[in-house]
């Protein structure tokens, strides 16, 4: 979503110095080559980018406000994806597409027999998640883009904050999230996390307190919905301060990790119309289950249309935002 600022940029500054910082930062991003054997060959069609939000307390701060409700390494060990989200490029079109996956899909792991949460594949390593999300929904993967929870603040503050729009007062008492009335108010790097992980969103209508009963579906509509914006104040604050790129390039490349043959600047041309609202957004249709005391979800039938069209296979169902 930066990047796609960074390509903007690039193309309107026309200064040597810019682009000369821009790839010296991009070279810096982390890299796991081990992955190219496992994401999916060129396909003609279509190009899949697997963005993973993983929630590893290990850089946690302290000292940070938001600390109470992140939790510590030693309370929450290990890491987990908790957003995942596939970007759809058209190669015919250029256009793009996103579909959240949401974490309690009941899967089978990698290429075992296991079955657990998706969420839970990022613990046994990227290279799980992948195989394990390119079987569950049969669309191939052909890259892979990870950022952290510490990374996404930095981000956002690197570009001096993201707006984020809501209909009525909004809260989560669980992360802290709150915005008074219906606004579009710039949020800091903590207040936007808080936004973007809420998973127990309400909002405040005709004097009454409404948690969203719509779960993960809900937090992945709201999470598609800020990647737009976050791509448009990105966009907009490197264009009006064109020699900050190197530092908002610093916070993207420390806080992100790509597979091996990811071209990042590459990717920032395809991911503009992220910047424009001209991205499409959909839902996976999924139904609730209980299993073994569990609350899962699994994939409805009326998945096949939508999931045929991220494999390449058939056409754009109708869309939902």
């Amino acid at each position: 979503m930066i990047i796609v600022g960074v390509a903007i940029v690039m193309s309107l500054a026309g200064a040597l110095g810019v682009v000369r910082a821009t790839n010296q930062q991009l070279n810096q991003v982390s890299r796991i080559e081990t992955l190219t054997k496992i994401l999916s060959p060129v396909d003609k069609n279509v190009e899949n980018y697997l963005l993973v939000g993983s929630d590893s307390r290990a850089t946690a701060d302290p000292s940070d406000p938001d600390y109470k409700s992140m939790g510590s390494e030693e309370a929450n060990p290990g890491q987990r994806s908790d957003t995942m989200i596939v970007i759809r490029v058209d190669k015919k079109d250029g256009s793009i597409s996103s579909m959240s996956i949401p974490r309690d899909l009941y899967v089978r792991m990698g290429d075992s027999d296991n079955y657990a949460k998706v969420n839970a594949a990022y613990q046994k390593g990227p290279d799980i998640l992948v195989r394990t999300v390119q079987r569950a929904l049969n669309i191939p993967i052909h890259h892979y883009v990870d950022i952290n929870f510490g990374g996404f603040k930095n981000i956002v503050d690197a570009i001096g904050g993201v707006h984020i729009c809501v209909n009525y007062e909004s809260r989560d008492k669980a992360t802290g999230f709150y915005i008074g009335h219906k606004q579009c108010k710039l949020q800091n790097g903590m207040k936007a996390l808080a936004y973007a992980r809420s998973r127990h969103f309400e909002e405040r209508i005709d004097g009454e307190w409404k948690i969203d009963g719509t779960g993960d579906i809900g937090r992945g509509k709201r999470q598609r919905a800020f990647m737009t914006a976050l791509a448009k104040d990105a966009v907009k604050y490197l264009v009006e301060h064109p020699f900050k790129t190197s530092s908002v390039l610093q916070a993207f490349a420390a806080s992100v990790t790509v597979d091996g043959g990811l071209q990042l600047l590459d990717l920032a041309k395809k991911m503009r119309p992220l910047a424009d609202g001209s991205m499409k957004s959909f839902e996976v249709p999924v139904d609730s289950d209980m299993y073994k005391g569990l609350y899962v979800l699994r994939l409805n039938p009326d998945s096949s249309p939508l999931l045929a069209f991220f494999a390449g296979l058939g056409p754009a169902p109708s869309q939902k935002q």
